[in-house]
C-alpha cells in the first residue's frame, strides 16, 4: 500500500527492476514521472513526493541537480514522508557530491539524512548493492578518502596529501540478501584481489543476469566467472557475474565503488577512471567555457599506449581567451590531481557531440568521429611533448669503423663493391665521327649543308596546332643573325656570358646557337611571371648577377616588363646590363663562326634553385656537351627518321639538353609542348603523343601530375576522342629526385585503358654535377623495384623486405646508367667504397660531368670535393669521381644487362641535404609528408622542415574551413606512429601556399623563410605542448 515516486526510465535496468516489477511483486503504488516532464518540469518528482506522502523514490544524481536548480520556484513541498531517497547511480564517484547537496537544501522541508539509500547497479548483475534506512538519530556511514596515485595503481590508500587529489566515495551498503561477493583483478584471469586492492565487483546471487540473448561465446566470460587464487588455482565452484564496477569491500562489508570498467583508461600501466577525469575538468570554473554535462573522455591507442582525449562542448559566447585559458588549467589540473599528461584537449561547438537516446554523450562514436577527423573542433591543444615518454632513446653515433675494415669485411663476406656502369662507349662508337661532332656549332653548320630542310623542331600552342618550325638551314641563319647583332649591338667578346630570357619555344634555342657562334657563354633562365614579379624577378636579378653577364638577350614583350615600374618595385631595373631583343633582327650574316680553341672551354652555363633554396651554376664544357648528347643519343637510339615529344621546363638540367641540344646533335624532331600550354588544356600532351604517333617522350613530375589528377576521371572521354597510347615505347620523367613510384604508378594504371603500356613508364636520374646519369632507353631490362624497411634506412641501412611488411617503403630503379658513366656507393663520412645494398652517397665518373661551380668567390675546396674527388681507399687507377650528394646503393639483379652480364640496378633515396637530422636519425622529408597525406581526404598536400629542433608539419587544406582542426590529432598520430616524430608546430594553409618548382618539387626552405617571416597567412596553426 506504500507509493514509490520512480523517474527513471521503467523501460530498462533499475527503472524496470525496482521501478516496476519490485511494485507489482510488493504491491506498490507506483507514480511515474517521464523524461520529458522532467524535462519542462524538473521540480514534478519532488511535487509528487509531497503530494501523494510517497515513502520511497527512485532517482538519479541528475535528478537531485535538476531539483536544486528548480527549488527556488517552490518553496511549500515537504519530503517528510520518504523512508528510502534510492540514489540508482549511487556508483558514480560524484553522487556523494550530490547526495550532499541535495540533503543540505531539503533537510528544511523535512528530509532525513538517513533517507538517503545509494545503490549500485548494473546491466548485467543488477543490483549489485543497496544501502538500507538507517536508524533515526544514529550516526550515518563514514566516507572513504581515497588518494588518487593509489587508486591509478589499483590500491587502496588513505589520502594524506593535498585533498584536491584526493576521492571521496560514499558506501552503496551490502550486497542484496542470499548473495556473495567477490572482488577480481579487473585484467586477465579473475584472480581474488587482497584486501587493500581495487578490482572489479563480481556478485553471485539469484536475482542477477543470466546470460546474453545469443552470445554464448562472450556469455561464458562474464556470467560465468569462477574466482582464481594467486596460484591460478579455482576458489570453489560457484559461478559469479561480472558487474562492469570497480571497487572493494570496506570495513562492516560495505561495498564501495570507486568506478565503471568502460570508462578504465589505463596509460603506462596506470588507471585512471573517465568520470574523475570528467569532475576534475568540471571543478576548473567552466560555467563560463563548457556546458556542464558535455563533457567525453576517453582514451586513444597512440605508440604503443593509451592516450586521454578531452572533448568538450564549448558554449557559443566564450571567447577563445577564456577557452583557452580554460583549457590551459584543466590540463594543469589532471596533471597535478591524477598525475598524468592529456594528450589532446578539444572543444567542439554547442550541440555537435553524438548523443544517446537520453541525451547523454555517445562516448564510442565521439571516439569515432576524433580518429576519422570528422569531430570539427573549435580549439584543440594537443599536449604529445609532456604525454610521450615512451619514445627510444635518441640514436648516439657510434664511432665508425674505418673504409679500409669496411672493404675486407665486404670481401671476407664474399660481397661486391657497390659500382655499377653503362655501356662503354669506345666500343660501340666511331672514332672519326666523334671527333667530328666535337663542337654544337659545327654540327648544326654540318646539318645545315648536308640536310637543310630537315625539319628539327615544332612547337605546338595550346590548341595543339602548330605554330613555328624550324629546319637545320632555318635554324643555322637565325643563329647567324642574334651572333652578329651580339658582335654589334652588344660589343661582346668571346667568352663573355650572356643571359638568354625567354619564353619556352623556338627563339630559346636560336638565341642559344647565336651565342655559339658568337663565342659567347649562354645562360638560360625561366622568365618572370607578369603576374607574380615580385615572387619570380629577383630570381631573374640574382642569376644575372651571379653569372656577371654582359647582356640580356630577350623578346620585345619581356624587354618591356623587365623595365617597367611593376619591376621597379621589385627589383633595381636601372643596373641591368645591355637588352637586346631578338624579334626583329637585321640581315646581316656574321664574318667568322668563332671555333673553341679546345673542346674543354665553356659551352654554357646551368643555373638552377634547388629545393633547399640554393642557387647554383655549374660550367659545361663543350666535351661534357657532345658526350651528353652522344650518350642519350646511344641510350635512346635516335637518328633522324625519328621524333621525340618534349613537355617539361627547357631552363636547366636534362630538360634544356632534351629541348635544346639533342635535335641538333642526333638529328631527331623534337616537337616541343611548353608545360604551361597544359594549364589551359589538359589534354594537349596525351592528344599530342597519340596524333604523331610518338614512340618516345619526356615530361616532367608537375606534369605527370596535372595529367592524372586533371584527366583521372576523364579516360572516356579521352577515348572518345580517339587518343590512344600504345604507340609510346618510353614515357621518361626527368626528375633529380627519387622516383615517385605511386604517381607513375597511378599514371600507368589511368591510362592502361587508352593504351598505354605498364612498361613505358620510367624516370631518370640527374644532380647538379651530372644532369643524366641514368636514363631509361631502349634496350636493357625494365626498371626493378625493391622493398627496403624504413627504420633501417633511418640508420643509414638498406633491410630489404618482402612487399606488404609493415613500415616498408617501395622504391623503383631510376632507368638504367648512361653508356659512358660509373657510379660508385661511397660513405660519405669516410668516402671509403660500401657494399652491395648498403645505403651511401652516389658517386660519378663520366664524360659529360660538369667541370665545376660558377660561383664569384671560386670556393675552390669545395669545387674540388664535389667534382674532382678520389676514394681513400681501395680505388688503384686513382679515378677522380663527382659527388651528386644523393644517397642510394646499388642492387646486383638476377636480369641480364644490354652488355650480357648481369644487371646492376641503381636505388635513389634522396639528396643529403634535404635530409632533417632528428634523435640522431635520418629523415628524408618525403616519407613523412607521404604518411601525413594519407591521414586525411582534405590534405591536398603536405611539406615539412625542422624549426629550433622542432618538427613543423604544413598541410594545405581542400576542405571546407571547419575541418581545419580535425587535421591537428590526425596529423600528429601518425607521424608518431610511423615515424617516431613528435610534431612541434601543424599549420593549416589554404592550397597552393606551397612552393613548387617547375620540376614538381617541393621548396621546402622558401615555405620555412615564408613561415618565419610569417607570410603564410595561415588558417590555423597548433604550436603542440
Amino acid at each position: 500500500g506504500e507509493t514509490i515516486v520512480n523517474v527513471l526510465d521503467f523501460k530498462k535496468d533499475a527503472g524496470l527492476w525496482h521501478g516496476i516489477l519490485t511494485n507489482v511483486m510488493n504491491k506498490l503504488h507506483t507514480i511515474s514521472v517521464p523524461y520529458s516532464v522532467m524535462k519542462t518540469c524538473p521540480l514534478s518528482w519532488v511535487q509528487r513526493v509531497h503530494a501523494h506522502k510517497a515513502k520511497v523514490a527512485l532517482v538519479k544524481c541528475r535528478d537531485l541537480h535538476w531539483a536544486m536548480m528548480a527549488h527556488r520556484d517552490q518553496r511549500d513541498v515537504s519530503l517528510s514522508s520518504l523512508r528510502m531517497l534510492i540514489v540508482t547511480d549511487g556508483a558514480n564517484p560524484w553522487s556523494v557530491s550530490s547526495c550532499d547537496a541535495f540533503l543540505s537544501l531539503f533537510q528544511s522541508h523535512g528530509l532525513k539524512p538517513e533517507a538517503i539509500c545509494p545503490c549500485a547497479t548494473s546491466p548485467e548483475a543488477m543490483t549489485v548493492a543497496i544501502r538500507r534506512p538507517g536508524v533515526p538519530g544514529a550516526s550515518l556511514p563514514g566516507r572513504a578518502i581515497l588518494s588518487m596515485n593509489g587508486l591509478s595503481f589499483g590500491v587502496i590508500r588513505v589520502n594524506t596529501e593535498d585533498k584536491n587529489s584526493a576521492l571521496t566515495v560514499q558506501d552503496v551498503g551490502h550486497v542484496m540478501p542470499g548473495g556473495m561477493m567477490c572482488i577480481v583483478k579487473p585484467d586477465g584471469p579473475p584472480q581474488l584481489c587482497k584486501t587493500d586492492e581495487i578490482g572489479e565487483i563480481c556478485v553471485s546471487s539469484r536475482g542477477g543476469g543470466m546470460m546474453y540473448y545469443g552470445l554464448t561465446g562472450v556469455t561464458k566470460n562474464t556470467f560465468e566467472v569462477i574466482p582464481v587464487n594467486s596460484a591460478g588455482s579455482p576458489v570453489g565452484d560457484v559461478p559469479f557475474v561480472r558487474s562492469g564496477l570497480l571497487g572493494f569491500v570496506g570495513p562492516g562489508s560495505l561495498v564501495f565503488v570507486v568506478g565503471k570498467m568502460d570508462g578504465l583508461l589505463t596509460v603506462s600501466g596506470r588507471r585512471h577512471n573517465a568520470d574523475d577525469i570528467v569532475a576534475t575538468g568540471l571543478a576548473v570554473e567552466s560555467i563560463k567555457t563548457v556546458y556542464r554535462g558535455r563533457i567525453a573522455v576517453f582514451s586513444v591507442s597512440v605508440f604503443y599506449d593509451e592516450r586521454i582525449v578531452v572533448v568538450a562542448e564549448q558554449r557559443p559566447d566564450a571567447s577563445e581567451e577564456d577557452s583557452f585559458q580554460w583549457m590551459s588549467r584543466v590540463l594543469q589540473a589532471i596533471d597535478s590531481i591524477h598525475q598524468v599528461g592529456v594528450y589532446c584537449l578539444a572543444l567542439v561547438p554547442a550541440n555537435t557531440l553524438p548523443k544517446t537516446p537520453l541525451g547523454g554523450i555517445h562516448i564510442s562514436q565521439t571516439k569515432q568521429h576524433f580518429l576519422e577527423g570528422s569531430l570539427h573542433p573549435c580549439n584543440i591543444l594537443m599536449c604529445p611533448h609532456t604525454c610521450v615518454t615512451n619514445l627510444p632513446k635518441p640514436r648516439q653515433k657510434q664511432p665508425g669503423v674505418g673504409p679500409a675494415s669496411v672493404m675486407v669485411g665486404n670481401l671476407v663476406a664474399g660481397k661486391r663493391i657497390a659500382q655499377a656502369c653503362g655501356r662503354d662507349l669506345g666500343q660501340i662508337e666511331d672514332i672519326d665521327l666523334v671527333k667530328k661532332h666535337q663542337f654544337m656549332s659545327e654540327v648544326l653548320q654540318w646539318r645545315a649543308q648536308a640536310t637543310p630542310d630537315h625539319p628539327l623542331f615544332l612547337l605546338l600552342n595550346a590548341k595543339g596546332t602548330t605554330v613555328c618550325t624550324a629546319t637545320c638551314l632555318q635554324l643555322h641563319k637565325k643563329a647567324e643573325r642574334i651572333a652578329s647583332v651580339l658582335c654589334d649591338k652588344g660589343h661582346l667578346n668571346a667568352g663573355d656570358n650572356v643571359v638568354l630570357l625567354y619564353p619556352p619555344g623556338i627563339e630559346l634555342i636560336t638565341a642559344f646557337y647565336g651565342c655559339l657562334y658568337a663565342g659567347c657563354i649562354p645562360v638560360t633562365v625561366r622568365p618572370p611571371h607578369a603576374q607574380s614579379l615580385t615572387a619570380t624577378l629577383p630570381t631573374v636579378r640574382m642569376i644575372v648577377e651571379v653569372s656577371k653577364a654582359a647582356c640580356i638577350l630577350t623578346t620585345q614583350t619581356l624587354m618591356r616588363l623587365l623595365k617597367s615600374r611593376e619591376a621597379a618595385a621589385a627589383v633595381d631595373v636601372k643596373t641591368w646590363p645591355t637588352i637586346i631583343d631578338t624579334d626583329d633582327l637585321p640581315r646581316k650574316r656574321l664574318s667568322q663562326i668563332y671555333k673553341p680553341p679546345t673542346p674543354e672551354m665553356l659551352a654554357y652555363l646551368d643555373f638552377s634553385v634547388s629545393t633547399t633554396g640554393m642557387l647554383t651554376g655549374v660550367k659545361m664544357s663543350h666535351t661534357a656537351v657532345s658526350g651528353l648528347c652522344r650518350a642519350i643519343k646511344l641510350q635512346c637510339e635516335l637518328y633522324s627518321s625519328r621524333q621525340i615529344a618534349i613537355c617539361l621546363d627547357p631552363y636547366c638540367g636534362l630538360g634544356f639538353v632534351l629541348w635544346c641540344l639533342c635535335s641538333v646533335y642526333s638529328g631527331h624532331q623534337s616537337i616541343l609542348i611548353p608545360p604551361m600550354e597544359l594549364e589551359s588544356n589538359l589534354f594537349l600532351w596525351l592528344s599530342t603523343v597519340s596524333q604523331y604517333k610518338i614512340r618516345d617522350t619526356f615530361c616532367s613530375y608537375s606534369v605527370m601530375e596535372l595529367c592524372t589528377k586533371g584527366l583521372g576521371n576523364q579516360v572516356e572521354m579521352l577515348k572518345a576522342r580517339g587518343i590512344n597510347l600504345s604507340c609510346v615505347r618510353t614515357c621518361v620523367v626527368v626528375a633529380e629526385e627519387r622516383p615517385r613510384v605511386s604517381l607513375t604508378h597511378s599514371f600507368s594504371k589511368l591510362f592502361k585503358d587508352i593504351g598505354l603500356s605498364s612498361r613505358a613508364v620510367s624516370t631518370t636520374f640527374g644532380s647538379r654535377v651530372n644532369v643524366a646519369i641514368c636514363l631509361q632507353g631502349t634496350s636493357g631490362p625494365d626498371p626493378t623495384t625493391v622493398y627496403v624497411d624504413l627504420k633501417s634506412l633511418r640508420h643509414d641501412r638498406v633491410r630489404l623486405v618482402e612487399r606488404g611488411a609493415p613500415q616498408s617503403l617501395l622504391l623503383s630503379e631510376s632507368g638504367k646508367i648512361l653508356p659512358g658513366v660509373k657510379v660508385v656507393i661511397v660513405n660519405p663520412e669516410t668516402k671509403g667504397p660500401l657494399g652491395d645494398s648498403h645505403l651511401g652517397e652516389i658517386w660519378v665518373n663520366s664524360p659529360h660531368t660538369a667541370s665545376g661551380y660558377y660561383t664569384i668567390y671560386d670556393n675552390e675546396t669545395l669545387q674540388a670535393d664535389h667534382f674532382n674527388t678520389r676514394l681513400s681507399f681501395g680505388d688503384a687507377a686513382q679515378t677522380l669521381w663527382a659527388r651528386t650528394g644523393y644517397l642510394g646503393f646499388v642492387r646486383r639483379t638476377e636480369l641480364t644487362a644490354a652488355s650480357g652480364e648481369r644487371h646492376d640496378a641503381l636505388y635513389v633515396v634522396g639528396a643529403l641535404d634535404e635530409t632533417l637530422e632528428l634523435r640522431g636519425l635520418r629523415y628524408h622529408p618525403i616519407d613523412i609528408e607521404t604518411s601525413v597525406s594519407r591521414t586525411h581526404r582534405s590534405i591536398a598536400e603536405c611539406a615539412v622542415f625542422t624549426w629550433t629542433n622542432l618538427l613543423v608539419v604544413v598541410v594545405e587544406l581542400c576542405g571546407c574551413e571547419q575541418e581545419a582542426l580535425d587535421l591537428v590529432p590526425l596529423v600528429t598520430n601518425v607521424v608518431l606512429e610511423e615515424h617516431y616524430l613528435i610534431v612541434g608546430v601543424v599549420v593549416v594553409v589554404d592550397p597552393g601556399v606551397i612552393p613548387i618548382n617547375s620540376r614538381g618539387e617541393k621548396q621546402r626552405m622558401h615555405l620555412r623563410d615564408s613561415f618565419l617571416a610569417d607570410q603564410l597567412d595561415p588558417i590555423y596553426v597548433a604550436y603542440n605542448m
